[in-house]
């Protein structure tokens, strides 16, 4: 999944003068962005969402990469052994024995 950045502000058209579209390059001059997160701070679908993204590209105002992938960095075991130690010596696991 790809993320978008705003390398300079654009003079919007009159077709584009609306709030999402103002709230969506303002989210996207401050921080990589990915669609779905521009739809649900915009309120657009989709489909608007990407028409915008492109007429961006084509002027050369927009910064694509690539989403970087997560990972965890430690094992959760340690926490699953904790949470099973803890309900076996609770008052409320002591009696269940």
């Amino acid at each position: 999944m790809k993320e978008y950045r705003l390398s300079a502000w654009p003079d919007l058209g009159p077709q584009h003068q609306r709030t999402a579209y103002r709230r969506m390059l303002s989210d996207m001059s401050q921080r990589h962005m990915s669609v779905p997160e521009l739809c649900a701070r915009s309120g657009l679908s989709k489909s608007v969402v990407l028409g915008f993204l492109d007429a961006l590209a084509t002027r050369g105002l927009l910064i694509s990469r690539e989403t970087p992938r997560l990972h965890w960095p430690i094992s959760l075991r340690p926490l699953r052994d904790w949470v099973r130690r803890a309900r076996l010596l609770s008052p409320r696991g002591a009696r269940r024995a």
